[in-house]
């Protein structure tokens, strides 16, 4: 098996939002809301129950949306999520054991990066697109600068409290692909199933990513 070149995948999705799905009909109506607003991708994190079948049923009823999962920690996991259908994965982190599972199951995959060390190992994997996480907490403007020199060939995804009076800062750095973001599908909009709101959201966020 080889590296999936998750790059190429998300060519051209240039904000992902990062979703938890409350049940799979709330996530069938957010990424059919996201794909109205023009935003085609989606991480669909594993962090409740339903998780897995939302993934599988995004897959199934909304042609056009890519469909990644996210907070995917082991080996299992992503065996786990490439059956139900994500066509990415994924994690806050990276282990030896999930570099592996990717390029064995050929699932594209974003590993988890936070320091220069974890960049080589994803790099000697043979992964050139990297989570970088959690952006704001880390002061990630300042890292994508200084990575720029001595990891020029690698493409960082930012995720973690950027939002969108941030976004374009990211954005504008000529190593970020893409970024991950939360403020597209925010609470109190999915409490009320206000998917006008985040259609809406998904359009300002377009616009964001094309300006």
């Amino acid at each position: 098996m080889s590296v999936v070149d998750a790059l190429a995948l998300l060519r051209g999705s240039r904000i992902i939002p990062v979703y938890t799905p409350g049940s799979v009909a709330e996530a069938v109506a957010v990424a059919q809301a996201l794909l109205r607003g023009g935003i085609d991708a989606i991480e669909v994190t594993l962090r409740t129950p339903v998780a897995l079948d939302a993934i599988a049923a995004v897959a199934a009823q909304v042609p056009g949306m890519k469909v990644g999962a996210g907070t995917v920690l082991d080996a299992a996991q992503m065996r786990q999520v490439q059956r139900a259908g994500a066509s990415f994965a994924v994690s806050p982190g990276a282990s030896a054991e999930l570099l592996a599972a990717a390029r064995d199951q050929s699932m594209a995959y974003l590993p988890g990066v936070a320091t220069g060390s974890e960049v080589m190992a994803a790099m000697a994997a043979g992964f050139g697109l990297h989570k970088l996480f959690p952006a704001h907490a880390i002061n990630a403007l300042e890292l994508l600068a200084a990575w720029r020199g001595p990891f020029a060939q690698v493409r960082f995804c930012p995720t973690g409290g950027i939002d969108a009076a941030r976004a374009p800062l990211y954005l504008r750095q000529p190593n970020v692909a893409c970024l991950g973001g939360s403020w597209l599908t925010p609470a109190d909009a999915l409490a009320k199933g206000d998917w006008d709101r985040i259609e809406n959201l998904a359009r300002e966020a377009s616009a964001l990513s094309s300006g």
